[in-house]
């Protein structure tokens, strides 16, 4: 017991937070050498300093923590290489898209804040049999909602012995931001599943990388105010080429807003 130290002290020693502490303590990470059970005061050894430094480093370089529990739980050196090998890739694959996402940000500047060129034209798309699913996505989560999305529905097409006959696309139910989670409807063409209805669409085609995208919403939608069109239906997004064979700058996406006919 000579060696507990309170969590107060403990806090500075770390450079965690009590909040931190007590976080992690739930998570399993840094649990709390001794609890006085009278009180609820919580106690620390030395001996925890190091695991506290090595927590707060991981988070630093925004390792989740269910990863940081998993490699503090190895006691294999290769196995904790092969783990911050993992994460390392990540965060090069994260620099390398705010990188590409900053210049993308100085071309539209040099534009004076104006729109990329996007021609507009409204065209009405056909009915389509889809096999599709949804997805409840964040921001943060979006990508990975829908890479899964794709997955489940081409797994479903070839369980039922069917083969994609169009291109895919996603239906964004919701506007989702920041601070607002949505539904997604991930759809691939396919015969003998569910009927989704034709409409007239305002559409334009992006080229480019997925996350450079904004632009061609805002030219399609800016072109239905000024125009005195009504939108009919939630805006789509149809991948019109793979991005598992082309480059991210040669990618090609449509851009399509439901909307009503002239009246």
């Amino acid at each position: 017991m000579d060696d507990l130290i309170a969590i107060g002290r403990f806090s500075r020693m770390s450079r965690l937070s009590i909040k931190a502490l007590r976080f992690y303590a739930e998570q399993g990470l840094l649990p709390p050498a001794w609890v006085d059970p009278s009180s609820g005061y919580r106690y620390y050894r030395r001996g925890q300093a190091a695991r506290a430094e090595a927590i707060r480093v991981l988070r630093a370089v925004d390792m989740p923590v269910g990863e940081i529990r998993d490699l503090l739980a190895d006691d294999d050196p290769g196995l904790i290489g092969k783990r911050l090998a993992v994460h390392r890739e990540r965060l090069r694959a994260r620099l390398a898209e705010q990188e590409r996402m900053l210049r993308f940000l100085e071309r539209l500047i040099d534009r004076g804040g104006n729109l990329m060129p996007y021609e507009v034209r409204v065209k009405v798309v056909p009915p389509v049999t889809v096999a599709s699913v949804t997805r409840r996505a964040s921001l943060v989560t979006i990508g990975e909602a829908v890479r899964e999305g794709f997955g489940a529905v081409v797994g479903a097409i070839g369980t039922a012995g069917a083969s994609p006959s169009g291109a895919p696309f996603v239906v964004y139910h919701d506007v989702i931001d920041e601070t607002t989670e949505g539904d997604v409807e991930i759809c691939v063409p396919a015969a003998g599943f569910r009927e989704m209805s034709g409409c007239t669409v305002a559409s334009t085609i992006h080229r480019g990388p997925y996350a450079e995208i904004a632009p061609a919403y805002h030219a399609v939608s800016g072109w239905i105010e000024e125009n005195g069109r009504r939108p009919a239906g939630p805006p789509r997004e149809i991948y019109l080429n793979d991005p598992q064979t082309v480059q991210p700058e040669d990618l090609l996406t449509e851009v399509q807003f439901p909307i009503e006919g002239e009246r």
